[in-house]
């Protein structure tokens, strides 16, 4: 019996996590590049039950079955799909179709400058036509430079599909656009971003630039509100488990007990 209220503690502990994952897709589903993320859960490893007073062969415990712990959380995932395109006219807005990330420069209060990739292209310039993010951290071009547009304010800037930017015309650097093997040695840094460790193996990239485009979520609203209802429908069964449990219990104490 107190094997059936862990059990059930576990699946509420495990329903939370699924709505705790699924309500910040729901609040990221306007968030420009955002990949939604997800949740896996699986049972726990299988505990024998033995016969520890069976003495028919010394020192050997004999399994008499197997007891199900209940349910375990397991790893978050993101789903890097490509969301849609949206048409905003901005020519410092930048959309990736394909697989791919943009590099971004990020110093910390510590003044140590960080690389981080976002899939995010909603970028501007700053007074001296550096080209930067919304939060002001720097978009890289090749060999990690930073991208300086001259009279940025004035001039009729262009990116070609290969991430080439021009000025009136005139060539003034190429964005650093990378990909990785394997996208599950990416971590999401926070502010839209990830961090990548060393397993990820960068490689080049086949994206290509869209001028004037953002990426939208890939998040699905009427899938994750399905998903909400069901998980809230587990979430109920779990909690009508423990009370049938623990009114099991308190008779098993205040009834039984007294016969």
């Amino acid at each position: 019996m107190v094997k059936g209220l862990y059990t059930a503690y576990t699946g509420l502990r495990n329903e939370q996590r699924r709505l705790d994952v699924i309500s910040n897709n729901i609040a990221n589903s306007n968030t420009t590049g955002y990949k939604k993320m997800g949740v896996t859960s699986q049972t726990f490893d299988r505990e024998l039950a033995v016969r520890i007073d069976d003495d028919s062969d010394v020192y050997l415990k004999k399994p008499i079955g197997d007891v199900s712990l209940g349910v375990k959380i397991g790893e978050t995932y993101t789903d890097f799909t490509q969301g849609g395109f949206r048409n905003t006219g901005n020519p410092y807005d930048i959309a990736l179709a394909g697989d791919g990330f943009f590099t971004i420069s990020m110093t910390d209060k510590a003044g140590v400058e960080h690389i981080r990739y976002t899939r995010d292209g909603s970028f501007t310039v700053t007074r001296e036509g550096y080209l930067v993010t919304k939060d002001g951290d720097f978009v890289l071009g090749t060999n990690n430079q930073r991208i300086q547009i001259p009279g940025a304010d004035t001039a009729e800037v262009s990116i070609d599909s290969l991430g080439n930017i021009y000025a009136n015309e005139v060539f003034v650097g190429q964005l650093q656009i990378v990909d990785f093997q394997n996208h599950d040695a990416l971590l999401l840094y926070g502010e839209n971003m990830f961090d990548a460790l060393p397993e990820a193996g960068m490689v080049a990239s086949n994206a290509l630039t869209r001028q004037g485009y953002l990426e939208t979520s890939n998040v699905n609203i009427i899938n994750e509100m399905v998903s909400m209802i069901t998980i809230t429908r587990a979430y109920e069964t779990n909690q009508k488990m423990v009370q049938t449990i623990d009114s099991s219990l308190e008779k098993a104490v205040n009834e039984v007990g007294k016969v």
